[in-house]
């Protein structure tokens, strides 16, 4: 799995070289690679439905418990299918889709960063690991969003989606910490037979919520959904990977794998109950006022996300088979339906439902996909989204609390998901032909053939479900629930009230949509309801914190060194002088100093040199007396034994003289401009933090040496380092992160500076 893993990043890194070398061709040869993956990930579905369990671990911070590990049971399994077989139908798809695209090596190199961050995340057994590839979604998924960087909208949407999941992901964070503190293991794996224990914690609560925190802005539950229909801003087959078996589905992905430890809890029934069945009827009712096919699928999708939350939440069996059933057909339908509306904008240059018709006659094979996945969409027969609507009826009917409510909110969703259904599939490909634009074209084969794969895949699974709950859904609910259960799935299961309601569906569906207008006339009425939901909060918000930093910045950042040298020295010397005379007290050591006569020298010359250059009006004088000073400490460093100190000494200030004499030989004349008051407030602030520093190394220098540190590095450096200078050991080894944190702010420094320059030099041509 770590190999598999390593495969996948590593074809990130290749894809910008492979385009470069075969553009025509980049796109086929780059999904052999999540296509090798998914084979390998299908072999070992015989071994896993029969109940075998993959893990590998390799130790990262074993000190802090943190390994890198992986583990494949039914439920990863089940999400590295879905997410390895659609991207491989994305990439070839995006290869037709962004054909020409200067940045199409980019793109593929972003879209198989997310998919190996995804594949991450599904296969992680530690929580730390899990949130580091949970984090990598995130970052990627911003990189997709903005992909077309020059329209201000796709730039608003990646920020919006980066800084909500975001939040939701430091939150995840501080719950999995907690979550590590009370089972007593970062291990999912071993958590998971801790359920009872952490259950019954008094942290219980909090670790719940943070948890639910990074799962619902994930999933985009209500109230963070309103990130996911403005993410739409992304390329299209972006938003059909998003939205089919990736970004959203991880927040769905945690809470499922979280069931066994977090789940069984009223707090736990009740949030998610409420919150799904909030997003879900909110979700299906702004898609059916929308008039843009991709803002449409978008809001199905939240209400997709919000029913696979409702029926985590529930908690039994039924619910769980039905989560998995649902997972793998709306992952199917909502690839395919994504995929088609790119291909009706690419087409036809538009993606406003009230200007397409006719289209079947241009693309026949494009109709076919959308009248199957739209067919699975409504759940209707033979095809496997109508086994998953069955399922779902049956799973709210037998709600453990509430049942009829549960299941008349269902009844409503589903009812509005047959008339997105029908809108999306009958008005764009059946009617009169509209007069199409000069360069309409007809689809190439790399358009038209994924999505009808997709969709196609729903008619055959649902023709053979019992293949599909014996090796899919049966090792998935297991894993989910952490029992061992049977799962026999059939189209037909007689006359019951699951299929009354779904007779109900369909009528209703059909009637509403017959009225689809009167629905578009009320919803601009009514409009001015949405301009006040959580998207326009989070405008505040934003908005808000720009104008605190505004305000901030004018009244810290005044532009002036001198003022944030005050601001410094005078914090300093408030806090250092309340510390020590509140805590300590001031001590000056016993006996008179003892010093040698050239060291006596040394000292007054530095001192005499630090006075000349605080009062000399030339800044070279001031510039050569710094330099005594700089050199002085050095002779100091080699009287008490640390020449390999005082020679970076050396090296520090004559490299700083030089640099100060190029500088300053282009300034104009010194000239006094500080007035007598502003230079007396400079000499109070000088001499009160000189004073404060000395009294500070005296005090420091009264007591007692004890430091166990000296020692410590001394006796192994060489034997634990290899390294007999110790000062080198400490930063290369024993300081390790410490210096490559150094190191990482010079360099991103640099390359700030070498920008600057480019831009300079551009701008000079």
């Amino acid at each position: 799995m770590l190999i598999a893993l390593i495969i996948a990043f590593l074809a990130a890194l290749a894809a910008p070289w492979v385009h470069r070398f075969l553009p025509r061709n980049s796109g086929g040869l780059l999904a052999i690679f999540p296509s090798a993956l998914f084979c390998y990930f299908a072999l070992n579905i015989t071994s896993i439905a029969g109940g075998e369990r993959l893990f590998t671990t390799y130790p990262w911070f074993p000190s802090l418990g943190i390994n890198l590990s992986l583990y494949l049971d039914g439920l990863s399994l089940l999400f590295s299918l879905l997410i390895l077989g659609t991207g491989v139908l994305v990439l070839i798809y995006s290869s037709g889709y962004l054909e020409g695209n200067d940045h199409l090596g980019r793109f593929y190199a972003f879209m198989l960063l997310f998919m190996s961050s995804m594949l991450g995340l599904v296969l992680a057994d530690n929580m730390i690991t899990l949130f580091v590839f949970w984090e990598l979604t995130s970052l990627s998924s911003y990189l997709l969003i903005g992909f077309d960087y020059k329209r201000e909208t796709a730039r608003k949407a990646a920020l919006q989606a980066l800084l909500v999941t975001g939040a939701g992901g430091l939150a995840l964070l501080v719950g999995f910490l907690l979550l590590g503190h009370v089972g007593g293991s970062l291990e999912i794996s071993e958590l998971l037979n801790r359920g009872d224990v952490i259950r019954a914690h008094g942290l219980y609560l909090p670790i719940l919520l943070l948890v639910l925190a990074g799962a619902f802005t994930k999933s985009a539950q209500f109230p963070f959904h309103f990130w996911l229909p403005s993410a739409m801003e992304a390329p299209t087959p972006v938003s059909a990977y998003l939205h089919s078996a990736t970004m959203v589905k991880a927040g769905v992905y945690l809470l499922a794998r979280f069931t066994p430890i977090l789940g069984g809890t009223d707090a736990w029934h009740y949030i998610l109950t409420a919150f799904g069945a909030a997003t879900m009827l909110i979700g299906a009712i702004m898609a059916v006022t929308q008039t843009d096919l991709k803002r449409l699928l978008a809001y199905t999708t939240v209400s997709s996300l919000g029913t696979l939350v409702l029926l985590l939440g529930l908690g039994t069996t039924q619910a769980a088979e039905a989560a998995i059933v649902y997972l793998i057909v709306h992952a199917l339908y909502k690839g395919s339906l994504f995929l088609v509306a790119g291909v009706v904008d690419h087409t036809t240059g538009t993606r406003n439902i009230t200007e397409l018709s006719g289209l079947l006659r241009l693309m026949p094979a494009v109709a076919a996909a959308a009248v199957l996945a739209a067919l699975s969409m409504a759940g209707l027969p033979p095809m496997l989204g109508y086994l998953g609507k069955e399922l779902l009826y049956e799973a709210k009917l037998q709600a453990p609390q509430a049942a009829a409510l549960i299941t008349g909110a269902g009844l409503l969703a589903n009812i509005i998901m047959v008339t997105a259904a029908g809108i999306f599939a009958i008005n764009p490909f059946f009617g009169k032909s509209p007069a199409m634009p000069e360069n309409h074209h007809p689809p190439p084969p790399s358009l038209w053939l994924c999505p009808l794969i997709l969709a196609t895949l729903g008619l055959v699974l649902g023709l053979f479900p019992g293949v599909v709950g014996r090796l899919l859904v049966a090792p998935a609910v297991n894993a989910l629930l952490a029992e061992s259960t049977v799962i026999d799935l059939g189209l037909w299961h007689g006359l019951n009230p699951v299929l009354v309601l779904s007779m109900v569906t369909y009528g209703a569906g059909a009637a509403l949509y017959a009225g689809r207008k009167k629905l578009y006339l009320v919803a601009a009425r009514i409009r001015w309801v949405a301009a006040w939901g959580p998207a326009r909060w989070y405008d505040l918000v934003i908005d808000g914190t720009a104008r605190l930093a505004n305000l901030q910045t004018r009244f810290l950042q005044s532009g002036y060194l001198r003022y944030y040298l005050m601001t410094v020295l005078g914090t300093a010397f408030l806090l250092v002088s309340f510390s020590m005379s509140s805590k300590t007290g001031f001590r000056w050591g016993g006996g008179q100093p003892e010093a040698l006569f050239h060291e006596w020298v040394i000292a007054v010359l530095i001192l005499a040199a630090a006075f000349f250059a605080a009062t000399s009006q030339s800044r070279l004088a001031t510039v050569a007396a710094l330099g005594v000073v700089g050199y002085g400490l050095a002779l100091i460093y080699i009287f008490f034994g640390a020449p390999d100190l005082a020679m970076t000494q050396f090296c520090v200030e004559t490299l700083s003289i030089i640099l100060f004499v190029l500088v300053l030989y282009r300034l104009p004349r010194f000239s006094l401009r500080s007035g007598r008051r502003a230079r007396l407030r400079d000499a109070v602030i000088a001499l009160g933090n000189g004073g404060v520093m000395t009294a500070l190394v005296l005090t420091a220098t009264s007591e007692p040496v004890q430091s166990r540190i000296s020692s410590f590095f001394a006796e192994n450096a060489l034997t634990q380092a290899h390294g007999r200078n110790v000062v080198n050991v400490i930063l290369v080894d024993f300081r390790a992160l410490d210096t490559l944190a150094e190191i990482t702010v010079l360099a991103v420094a640099s390359l700030g500076v070498y920008a600057l320059l480019r831009a300079r030099d551009k701008k000079d041509r």
